[in-house]
Order: C-alpha cells, then structure tokens, then sequence
C-alpha cells in the first residue's frame, strides 16, 4: 500500500512527518517509556552538574551524545520521539546552544533542516567565522566538538567525494560533460572541482529551493559555467524545468529527508536525464552515525537513515530491471551510504 506523503512548500517532507514516515512497528511496551524518561533525565541532569562544576565541555558532550545514542538505540521509536521534547526543554540546552552550530540547526532561521549556512558552520567556511568569534568561551569549545563529531567529518568527505567524481567524470568529456546538482545549497564541492577551475566543465546546473541558496551560488560563481537555478522536488518531478540530460547527476543530502516512495520517483526521474555513460549519486546519513541522538534532540535534525541494503533497495526498485550498474558504499566512517547508478555507453 502506497504510503501518503506530506511535502512542504515545495520540496521537503514536512517537518514532524520525518519520525511518523520511519515508524511502522508495533507500539512499545508502556513500562519503556518511563524507564527511557528516567534514564534520559539522569544523563542530562549529570551534564548540567559537569557544565556547573567545570569540566571540560569536550568530554561533557561526548558522553552526552554516547548516552543519548544508547537510549535512542535501545529504546521504542515512539517511546524516543516522546522524550525528545523533553530534552529539548531541559536547562542543559541553555550550554549547547552556546554553540552556534547547535544554535543555528535547532533555531532553523532559514525555516528547514540542514540548510546550506548550517554546512557552511560544518565546513568551517569563512562566512561563519563572525557568528564563532562572537560566541561565548563555552559555545566556541562545544562547537570546536561539533564540527569534528563523526556525522561533520563525513559531510565534509562527501562534498570532496563530489567534487572528485565530477573530475573523473569530466576526465573522459573534456570540455562537454554537464552536470546537474539537486537541492545545491552553496555548492561548496565547486572551488574543489580541478575541471571546474580549468573550464572543462560545459554545464554545472545548480537547483535548490531557497532563493538565499541560489542567490549566493549566483553569486559566487559569476562568469563560471555554473548555472543557478530555483527549483525544487516537487517542481522537478512535476517536469516545470527544461534543464535537459547530464553525464552527472547527484543529490548529496536531499535523500535524508525524503520517504521511499519520493525517493524512487525521484531516483527514476534523475536517471532519465542520464545521457548515454551518464550517473546519477545519490547519498544518506546511515544508522550507523553515533551523533543521532544529539541531532534530533538539541540539533531538532531528524533525518530519515537508510543502510546500505535500504539504498540498494531504492536503487533496484527504482530501475526496474533497466541495463544499468548500481553500486552501493559506505563513507570512511560509515556515517554517510553512497549510491550511484550508472547507464550503459
């Protein structure tokens, strides 16, 4: 039976619509909800205790994200999603939010999850260094653990995996290749493309959603053969874009919001804009990050985590039997699962 789906304005799932999509299992046991509280409320009143005591706030965080990992882990989905709320209004988020990372993720001024400023703090990209240097002392060390945690570390592995496959890509078309980047944010993987720079790169369409996104892309990549454009899922599923056919399509944290059904629709729609040899990537934070718990609560960044077998899944569904090579990987830290379907010369 075909799931219903609720997007927003135009692209994402809706928020709150990320946990109900994830859970189809059966209801928990009533007596987990209140151990889970129980021990929920103790890990964060342990952390208020060390943050007034003046330990250090690397090991404060550290052991709050393993512990908040380990409940997440062990307990009912439903029995997670009641108790979030709950440590999202704790006093110990009055610490974390010291942190801008932190701040910025659970405050969403742009109005969504995982935004393209919200990397820029992941990259360490100059555009934040005024947002770090006015925050507190506390707020500068959380951040400087943060921006190291496992799930950073990847996000910064998969813009340099992006910009490496567009150079491999660009290798055999020189001069010709095209390439098409869904939900683009600032497109950081550009000043990292050798081909880029080189101009051996015909097309590199940027498509995002957030007018602030593409005005920067416009921006920053003036006089380049990157073309900004506004668009989104559901405008591209909808076929409003007239972008015509790539050697490279990718979408690198589109995935993470999207339900299956979206994802197959969409994953078929990319591959239909493959030229000949053409790819399409696709990529997912996976179940194995150790950061989830410290995300959904103090980050409210809910993302949908698919393994390997679940990329695969999509992948094979989505081909139907077509002539194409899929392959499927995990990232250096297994935090992020990589996808790409490739067709036939």
């Amino acid at each position: 039976m075909e799931q219903s789906l609720v997007l927003d304005g135009e692209s994402l799932v809706a928020p709150g619509e990320i946990r109900r999509s994830a859970r189809r299992v059966a209801a928990p046991d009533p007596g987990q909800l209140i151990v889970a509280r129980a021990e929920l409320a103790l890990s964060l009143d342990v952390s208020i205790r060390q943050f007034k005591s003046g330990v250090g706030p690397h090991a404060i965080i550290e052991r709050l994200t393993d512990a908040l990992h380990q409940i997440r882990r062990r307990f009912h989905p439903e029995a997670w999603d009641t108790i979030v709320p709950i440590a999202q209004s704790h006093p110990v988020a009055h610490y974390l939010h010291q942190d801008p990372l932190t701040r910025w993720s659970f405050e969403k001024p742009r109005g969504y999850s995982g935004d393209a400023r919200l990397l820029d703090f992941i990259y360490g990209r100059p555009e934040i260094e005024d947002d770090v240097a006015s925050a507190s002392d506390l707020g500068r060390s959380i951040y400087a653990y943060t921006r190291n945690a496992s799930s950073s570390v990847a996000v910064r592995e998969r813009r340099d995996i992006l910009a490496r496959r567009v150079d491999e890509i660009a290798s055999t078309r020189p001069g010709s290749t095209e390439v098409l980047a869904i939900a683009a944010g600032h497109l950081r993987e550009g000043p990292l493309s050798c081909a880029l720079s080189a101009g051996a790169i015909k097309r590199w369409v940027a498509l995002d959603q957030d007018p602030m996104s593409v005005g920067t892309v416009a921006r920053d990549f003036a006089g380049t053969s990157v073309e900004a454009v506004n668009g989104s899922v559901k405008s591209l599923l909808a076929g409003r874009h007239a972008l015509g056919m790539f050697d490279f399509v990718y979408a690198a944290g589109l995935y993470d919001y999207l339900p299956d059904a979206v994802a197959v629709r969409l994953t078929r729609k990319c591959i239909s804009m493959l030229k000949p040899g053409g790819t399409f990537l696709f990529a997912n934070f996976s179940p194995e990050t150790d950061v989830d718990g410290y995300m959904e609560t103090f980050m409210n960044w809910a993302l949908l985590l698919r393994s390997e077998r679940e990329m695969g899944s999509i992948a094979s569904e989505s081909v139907a039997g077509a002539d194409v090579k899929v392959s499927v990987w995990p990232g250096s830290n297994r935090n992020i699962v990589y996808c790409e379907i490739q067709r036939p010369h």
